[in-house]
């Protein structure tokens, strides 16, 4: 299989965190794993250094753990690095890369005086860092202190633009954010050319070990494959950290919890006799490995959504909309090509919509959105409505609803309006069809939610 470099939009953050610090923090880039933070890191190293040093707490010997359980002399723990790894650093110029720090949290709990030393420049990379560091207290039996020299920046698997990217496209997502602006519709033609590859992104999804495997075959059956390979990675962490195998039992049930368009995540279904505040720890696991991206439900939906939330009341979405794919298929040993084909020209008599749901919270996420969603019953308590997402826009909030049929009804979205009209600044319908107005509704293609 190929080696590429994908081209990753973190890479600009890496340089601001350069320029605009200059060694006087460290660098901590926190994400699930497989998303690919090593690797662009240490792409970055290489560019914008003179050496570096690369650090895989995942794999380091003794000597190299033991170092840092004395930071008494840095001087001796420089030298003991650069023999045991045959690289030579220089001040000001040279950057040391601490990955899967959370294997070693002696090395975090150094960065405070590594950072004051001022020698080199530090970036740590890690997953599961919480959880981790709580599991690995100093050998006096006292927690690590962590270091507030850190400067915390997230990752994500890759979004849209960086997939069109990695498949030679680096025009098609600018294009649409000039058409989004101007609100010019493409017409049905190209948006349906636009869709097509747009679910093309939805089934091999954002880890770049699968689109590297498509890049490589074209064969999303083998891109499925990758993708259970990451899945099982996954499963040990989570029986890791979790033996009962509940973790895991909530993660491969995301799908059939959205698929039976309940309000909420119910936890009894999953796990027989238990309830959502009796899971903390399962829970805090699969918000904390960053696989999982959680929408709570606002019981008062204005501005300041996360002061009116109800934590026990939530859905829970997979991190990459490829991997949900996946998952929703679990039940064989491969997702076969001919449902991926039917699916990428949308033929699957299955119903879909849960999948461009999870895709849009992905999406979301992935530009810096917070989730949350209402659930209301009319005045009659005969019926009940529900938006799919709230986010904060101004001084007031912005509504979404996702729809993956044909049907051009809307009733959720239009009784919000009518009970919330005062604190509205948008609304949003999510859908297959080229962009348009419908009254004060502005409804959007799936590939421009990132603009919202």
């Amino acid at each position: 299989m190929s080696d590429r470099i994908f081209k990753r939009k973190i890479y600009q953050k890496l340089l601001e965190w350069k320029e605009q610090d200059n060694g006087s923090t460290a660098l901590l880039i926190e994400g699930a794993r497989r998303i690919g933070k090593s690797t662009i890191v240490e792409e970055f190293a290489k560019n914008e250094y003179e050496s570096y040093l690369l650090i895989d707490f995942s794999i380091a010997n003794k000597i190299v753990k033991d170092a840092f359980s004395d930071i008494s002399n840095l001087d001796f723990l420089f030298t003991t690095l650069q023999v045991s790894y045959g690289v030579s650093l220089t001040p000001g110029k040279s950057l040391i890369i601490f990955d899967e720090i959370q294997k070693c949290p002696l090395a975090r709990q150094a960065i405070k005086h590594l950072v004051k030393d001022g020698r080199y420049h530090y970036i740590e990379t890690g997953s599961l860092l919480g959880i981790k560091m709580k599991k690995r207290p100093n050998s006096d039996g006292t927690k690590i202190l962590i270091p507030s020299e850190e400067r915390r920046i997230t990752m994500y698997p890759m979004d849209y633009e960086e997939f069109r990217m990695a498949l030679g496209d680096s025009a098609t997502m600018s294009l649409a954010k000039g058409v989004f602006d101007k609100w010019t519709p493409l017409g049905e033609a190209i948006n349906r050319k636009l869709m097509r590859d747009f679910r093309l992104y939805v089934l091999v999804g954002g880890m770049p070990q699968a689109v590297n495997a498509y890049l490589d075959t074209q064969d999303l059956s083998r891109v499925d494959q990758v993708k259970r390979n990451i899945i099982n990675l996954y499963d040990a962490d989570f029986y890791e950290l979790d033996p009962s195998g509940k973790t895991s039992m909530l993660f491969h049930a995301i799908p059939a919890q959205l698929n039976t368009k309940a309000s909420r995540y119910q936890v009894g279904r999953v796990i027989n006799g238990s309830r959502a505040d009796r899971l903390g720890k399962p829970l805090s696991i699969l918000r904390e490995s960053m696989t999982t991206n959680i929408a709570f439900h606002s019981n008062d939906p204005s501005v300041g959504l996360a002061m009116n939330i109800n934590p026990d009341c939530f859905k829970l979405y997979c991190g990459d909309t490829g991997l949900f794919v996946t998952l929703a298929f679990w039940d064989s040993d491969f997702t076969s090509n001919d449902i991926y084909k039917k699916m990428l020209v949308d033929k699957l008599s299955a119903n879909l919509g849960y999948v461009y749901e999870n895709i849009v919270s992905q999406m979301l996420v992935s530009a810096g959105k917070k989730l949350y969603y209402h659930t209301w019953y009319n005045e009659n308590n005969t019926r009940k409505y529900e938006v799919d997402f709230l986010i904060p826009d101004g001084s007031k909030i912005s509504v979404i609803e996702v729809k993956s049929s044909q049907s051009k009804l809307h009733s959720s979205i239009d009784n919000f309006i009518r009970k919330y009209s005062a604190r509205i600044q948008q609304s949003y319908i999510i859908y297959t069809k080229d962009m348009r107005k419908d009254g004060a509704i502005k409804c959007i293609p799936f590939y421009m939610t990132p603009f919202l």
